[in-house]
């Protein structure tokens, strides 16, 4: 089987009670794959952990950035906490390097822009990353749940947080 091999390559992957979303990274504002999987049944952690091992195989990135979601304000459920564990172990037994990064981080990151909310780092990412403007989604409602694009914002402030915190 051919093996793809990019220098410098970034996983930045969010976790939600729907799924997860991913970008991949090749610089800051370069972007060249990603997705929203949005997962349902039982089992929703093997079938996250078995589309990461894919992509771990696919692409063979070098850093995997994930939120660090073991603090107490992350407020995250104990699936997802374990799930993001399961990632990271996973990561390092391939060799690749992990970074965590809290919601304050990436709002620090984003605020010398001005973008402080999720809705205003989403507007932020799209209008450096062309591509993702048309996956904008929609003004939340209060009574509104979070669309599920809002994930692939998620996931791609990660990694801008990651390489702004690299320089």
């Amino acid at each position: 089987m051919f093996k793809t091999t990019y220098p410098d390559l970034t996983l930045a992957i969010t976790l939600s009670t729907r799924g997860m979303a991913y970008v991949f990274f090749e610089a800051p504002e370069t972007p060249f794959d990603w997705a929203v999987v949005e997962v349902k049944g039982t089992g929703k952690n093997a079938q996250i952990t078995a589309r990461v091992q894919k992509l771990f195989s696919l692409y063979h990135p070098q850093v995997l950035v994930l939120e660090d979601i073991q603090t107490r304000s992350a407020k995250r459920s104990d699936r997802l906490q374990k799930l993001s564990l399961a990632l990271a172990h996973m990561a390092t037994c391939e060799g690749i390097d992990v970074y965590r990064y809290d919601r304050k981080a990436i709002r620090q990151t984003f605020g010398v822009a001005g973008a402080k909310t999720k809705v205003e780092i989403a507007h932020a990412i799209a209008a450096s990353i062309p591509a993702f403007m048309h996956r904008l989604p929609p003004v939340r409602k209060i009574w509104m749940s979070e669309d599920s694009r809002q994930m692939l914002f998620d996931a791609a402030a990660l990694g801008i947080t990651h390489h702004s915190a690299q320089r």
